[in-house]
């Protein structure tokens, strides 16, 4: 598998929130938002076997693991591979993923954080995908603007979301104003700052 870099942080967003965790980013991603904050995944990366990368997580302790990307979704076959190996030695794993491909193979192994692209980030998502998730997995809407946050509302409209629903504003837009339209439409989400870039963490 091709990975961009495998480190140890605090989950920044989603669930787990706050969580020590073991981050594993894979290099490679379909997509190019006009606002992602990781597009040095986008391409290059490090060629690994499963077994170098459960060594380099067993090194750095900790059983819980966030696969991220660029989109690991990409690499199918192996992140299934990995997540096997993981499940057989008790880590518990969510994957973040753009919803842009097919996630349920992984759910028998794996959370899942489904980030729904917004009109800001110039991309879009799988909207069919939502309804396989389930209560253990969540959705992300990274907002800029109010355009954004009347896309977000519509598609919480329009499907029965199961998971818990997070709203993050894009770095450097107004907070104050995404948490007051949150209030203001009485919106059933969680408002969450990114964590990681608060502390000065990766």
């Amino acid at each position: 598998m091709i990975v961009s870099e495998i480190f140890r942080s605090l989950q920044g967003e989603g669930r787990n929130q706050g969580r020590p965790c073991t981050f594993i980013r894979l290099a490679g991603c379909n997509l190019r938002c006009a606002w992602c904050d990781t597009s040095y995944a986008w391409e290059g990366g490090v060629r690994m076997s499963v077994a170098e990368v459960l060594d380099r997580v067993w090194l750095l302790n900790g059983n819980h693991i966030c696969i991220t990307g660029g989109e690991p979704l990409l690499q199918r076959d192996e992140v299934i591979e990995l997540l096997k190996k993981f499940s057989l030695h008790g880590y518990t794993v969510e994957i973040e993923t753009n919803g842009t491909r097919d996630f349920r193979e992984m759910q028998a192994f794996a959370s899942i954080c489904m980030d729904v692209k917004c009109p800001s980030s110039g991309e879009r998502s799988d909207l069919s995908l939502l309804p396989f998730i389930t209560p253990r997995d969540c959705v992300k809407f990274v907002v800029a603007d109010e355009d954004d946050f009347l896309y977000a509302r519509a598609v919480m409209a329009r499907y029965d979301i199961r998971g818990e629903v997070f709203i993050t504003p894009v770095e450097g837009s107004d907070y104050r104003a995404i948490a007051d339209y949150i209030v203001d439409e009485n919106l059933p989400v969680r408002f969450q700052l990114q964590l990681h870039k608060i502390l000065g963490m990766k």
